[in-house]
């Protein structure tokens, strides 16, 4: 059952707690701990049932994601991620999920889905090009998903496709060295002229409609989310675990600190315990938020009901809202946490301050475009924005 992942991750959580410093110093989550999430199923958990997965309920992985990012940001971003791609594979044609399933129920996918890359439409695919960047996770796949305008005979673009491809053609550029998530071995992808047949190029217009290949396939409720919810609520749950994580460390870490220009122990501040009641809401009211709305979208997919509009741009809404919130209860933590907390070293709370700065960076975490979303449903106006 999916609760004996969840279960057996939160066993793995403290190893990958003792590892957060070997993740930082190799720029990439040790092998060790992705072969162990592997042995649990975790990587399962959205992988279509034809191809070995469970199809399970989504909250059961982010509940899963924010266990192990509470341990280690960089290994909760990368298992969240790398874990979230069987899902977008499960909407591919099936002659793609084939090819990368059929021989290897475990086959890994990492991503890149800014459209940096060069696609030129050719008989039967097309031919990729480029360098896509931020590829979380890609020394531990085997396959990528990369982002990419396709543009017309005159050079204007026309669509917008996720190219699906091996390893075998494509490489791993090692160039990511980072304040933050620095663990996440999220390097560039480098194409060099490649064929990707038209089965392994999905347009964004089916998938935000909610009308894909995969359904032929995988007729699980899973499979009937939107992608924009699904996708940003991957790059937030991590970032509410780690501020989950540095509140506990925060804490424990208080009630045996000694303010020596006061001659008082932490502790038995005011101001001090004030900021715990508020960092401590702000985690647990962006979290609510977002199990809240994953689980309604999934129950009406499960009821096979149309998913409502105000739902899908709620979910962007708080998914937005969550990650400010805990970028801005760490900040509060960290203010107090003495001088101590600054020193370069293994400190719990420096490191999920700089992990959580450097997740907000992520585009899905742009408030502007998200809560315009939103207002735009509630006055009921006509939204063109494809992350709904």
């Amino acid at each position: 059952m999916a609760e004996d992942v969840l279960a057996a991750v939160r066993d793995l959580a403290p190893t990958f707690r003792e590892r957060a410093a070997e993740a930082e110093s190799r720029r990439r989550v040790p092998d060790t701990s992705i072969k162990e999430l592997e042995e649990t199923g975790f990587f399962q958990l959205l992988q279509p049932t034809a191809f070995g997965g469970r199809a399970s309920d989504p909250t059961v992985f982010y509940r899963a994601v924010k266990e192990i990012a509470k341990a280690c940001g960089s290994t909760g971003w990368v298992a969240s991620v790398v874990g979230v791609h069987p899902w977008h594979v499960g909407l591919y044609d099936p002659r793609a999920q084939q090819e990368v399933w059929g021989e290897d129920h475990k086959t890994r996918i990492a991503s890149s889905y800014a459209p940096t890359g060069k696609a030129v439409p050719v008989d039967g695919g097309f031919r990729l090009s480029g360098r896509w960047h931020f590829s979380s996770g890609c020394d531990h796949a085997t396959w990528v998903l990369l982002g990419c305008l396709v543009a017309d005979a005159d050079g204007n673009p026309v669509d917008m496709r996720t190219f699906l491809i091996p390893d075998s053609e494509y490489r791993v550029d090692d160039v990511w060295d980072t304040v933050g998530l620095r663990g996440t071995g999220s390097n560039d992808i480098v194409v060099d002229d490649v064929f990707v047949p038209e089965h392994r190029a999905l347009s964004f217009g089916p998938v935000t409609a909610l009308d894909v290949p995969g359904h032929e396939l995988n007729h699980e409720p899973l499979y009937r989310l939107p992608y924009a919810g699904v996708f940003t609520t991957t790059i937030s749950t991590p970032i509410v675990g780690i501020a989950e994580g540095a509140y506990e460390a925060y804490v424990e870490a208080t009630t045996q600190r000694i303010r020596v220009s006061y001659g008082q122990k932490v502790a038995d501040d005011p101001f001090a315990q004030v900021r715990i009641a508020r960092a401590g809401s702000d985690i647990d009211a962006s979290w609510l938020q977002l199990v809240r709305n994953i689980g309604e979208l999934y129950a009406y997919a499960e009821r096979g009901e149309e998913l409502p509009t105000e739902l899908r741009a709620r979910t962007r809404r708080d998914q937005v809202l969550a990650t400010e919130r805990c970028v801005a209860a760490v900040d509060l933590l960290m203010e107090n946490a003495g001088g101590n907390a600054m020193r370069t070293g293994p400190n719990p709370v420096q490191r999920a301050w700089r992990d959580v700065h450097t997740g907000r960076g992520h585009a899905a975490n742009d408030p502007e475009r998200a809560l315009t979303l939103y207002g735009q449903a509630a006055l009921e106006l006509d939204i063109k924005d494809t992350m709904l």
